[in-house]
């Protein structure tokens, strides 16, 4: 990353750039309160253009996208023949130019993968990541930005064709307003002098994850590890049109959504917050002596304190007691149900209100 927060009291960064400026869970509040906004240096820009752009897309990804409305928000998935999750994007269409935003460690891979399917069919598929940058937060926060596009993020209603396996209501994420608004460069730029005098509050990645973790929204550079399949980690909600026609790994998709149940599951996890020390992504999650699962996101919430997302064998007890690796010993991680054990068509309903009825 080359955008400097250097000149942004407190600000602290790494590769991907701001991280906090110096009080995550304070940057968490005012994110949510639309007080803030957050640069994400660790999502990017892809666009597409060209006259078959969405019907192509529609073709080879996880999403009905053929008659996408000039700015409406969905996401798509990229699995494999198995049905395992490859890849995934924000998807926004202005009508021109299909806008994807994908998690930075993903979207070479995305973009390659993406070129090498044209064949004939009259789509460019580019990198805009050089001229553009995310920054996320409320839709009020986001409405003054000079944007080229944003993306509203349905999670977790559940769109047209999706399935919604949690059934805790209301889903923790419901109170999550999310948009994530593509920018010039120069418009970050301007941010970034605004909040170095004080007119304009910046929060980091901590902040927005932890709100994230704390929605059980899952990310590919997170929640899938090469063997996750959509099920499992709730993802039929926003990202996959069971009724739509072909496309790779669909019939995996439909037969264990149909007839089976997903070999594992995604959990929230709430940590002992006695110690200051958390697990890494990747801890092992125990039951008894036995490892069931791994983590796969952590955060500290400014409300929920220490949490956690973790996949585990389905077959775990869902009022298991278990425990969490951490560099100073295990710590006790009390599950919360998020896809039941016995996930798929005729043990879970679509509760949630669908999206057109939500917004």
């Amino acid at each position: 990353m080359t955008d400097d927060f250097t000149r942004v009291p407190g600000a602290v960064c790494d590769e991907h750039g701001l991280l906090h400026v110096g009080a995550p869970l304070r940057e968490q509040r005012d994110l949510a309160a639309g007080a803030a906004l957050a640069p994400l240096g660790d999502r990017t820009v892809l666009t597409v253009t060209g006259e078959d752009r969405l019907s192509w897309l529609d073709s080879i990804t996880s999403q009905a996208l053929t008659a996408l409305r000039p700015g409406e928000s969905t996401e798509t998935l990229v699995l494999d023949p198995q049905g395992h999750v490859e890849h995934a994007a924000a998807v926004v269409d202005d009508g021109e130019t299909t806008w994807l935003i994908a998690d930075r460690s993903d979207a070479d891979a995305l973009l390659t993968w993406l070129t090498r399917m044209r064949f004939r069919l009259r789509v460019d598929p580019q990198d805009a990541s050089d001229r553009y940058r995310v920054i996320a937060g409320t839709v009020d926060a986001t409405a003054a930005l000079a944007a080229a596009a944003s993306w509203r993020d349905p999670w977790p209603g559940v769109t047209v064709g999706g399935w919604g396996y949690a059934a805790v209501e209301p889903h923790p994420g419901s109170e999550r307003e999310w948009v994530e608004a593509i920018v010039p460069v120069a418009e970050l730029d301007r941010l970034i002098d605004a909040a170095a005098t004080g007119e304009q509050r910046l929060a980091g990645r901590l902040a927005a994850d932890a709100l994230r973790v704390a929605a059980w929204r899952p990310r590919v550079s997170a929640e899938a590890d090469g063997r996750t399949l959509p099920h499992e980690v709730d993802w039929l909600r926003t990202a996959v049109h069971l009724e739509k026609g072909c496309y790779r790994g669909q019939e995996t998709v439909a037969k264990v959504h149909n007839l089976g149940h997903p070999p594992r599951r995604m959990v929230a996890l709430q940590l002992d917050g006695s110690t200051d020390v958390l697990p890494e992504p990747g801890a092992l999650v125990h039951l008894g002596e036995n490892a069931v699962g791994a983590v796969t996101s952590v955060a500290r919430h400014h409300e929920e304190g220490p949490i956690a997302l973790a996949i585990v064998k389905r077959t775990t007890p869902v009022d298991a007691e278990l425990t969490v690796e951490t560099p100073d010993g295990p710590i006790a991680a009390a599950p919360e149900l998020i896809v039941p054990p016995d996930a798929g068509r005729t043990a879970s309903i679509p509760r949630m209100p669908r999206l057109s009825q939500r917004r």
